[in-house]
């Protein structure tokens, strides 16, 4: 009966029936109640301290175990979003909001103290970093490399575009075609080579300042 009674009480009311009942029992009623019901008498002893002063002891659950890191380094969040945004960069393609960054947890720790002045024994495990970061919305994980597309309508326009004038640059027997490499500077004519070029033929680059000084027959288009 006692058992039946005492189980669905909690907190308080669980303590001061505790206290109530070994005081019934009188002297030695605390080993009793530990060995035959099982009653903890440190949980007794609070009972006991309640019902003769009047007080209750309030639980505060919340206040137990070990602080979090950021309690004894409040910029410790702050410093590592600062890390991770800096090398963070956007999708390419645009598809999405995220942002990708090569930072992992243990590079991130190494960085918090060679550029933030944390020293390493009072900087948290890498465990504990990976987990503040996933708080903060980043979460590292492998993607693959975002490839930008090679061919796109634009471009290919382009080249249809340039086709057709090739085609009928060849079709008009009067029209001169003149491929150029754009990727290069190269002296052409009396510009390359001392002057001297592979044929008789005086020819000079895009300066036409020097026109003057093509001989009389060659006229510039």
């Amino acid at each position: 009966m006692v058992q039946e009674t005492a189980q669905p009480l909690k907190g308080a009311e669980r303590r001061r029936f505790l206290a109530q009942t070994v005081q019934a029992w009188g002297a030695g009623g605390q080993r009793r109640a530990e060995r035959e019901l099982g009653w903890s008498r440190v949980t007794i002893r609070k009972g006991l301290q309640e019902l003769t002063h009047g007080l209750t002891c309030v639980a505060a659950f919340c206040l137990r175990g070990r602080k979090p890191s950021e309690h004894r380094l409040p910029n410790l969040l702050s410093d590592s979003a600062a890390l991770v945004d800096a090398q963070s960069q956007i999708d390419p393609q645009f598809r999405s909001t995220r942002l990708y960054t090569r930072l992992t947890a243990a590079g991130v720790r190494r960085q918090l103290i060679a550029l933030k002045g944390y020293r390493d024994d009072a900087l948290p495990s890498v465990r504990t970093i990976a987990t503040k970061l996933d708080q903060l919305g980043y979460h590292p994980s492998k993607v693959a490399k975002v490839k930008p597309k090679k061919r796109i309508a634009q471009t290919d326009a382009i080249f249809e575009r340039v086709a057709e004038i090739n085609q009928a640059a060849d079709a008009e027997p009067t029209t001169l075609r003149i491929s150029i490499d754009a990727k290069a500077t190269v002296n052409l004519g009396s510009f390359s080579r001392g002057g001297y070029s592979r044929v008789p033929t005086q020819a000079l680059d895009h300066d036409f300042r020097l026109l003057s000084a093509l001989p009389q027959q060659v006229q510039p288009d």
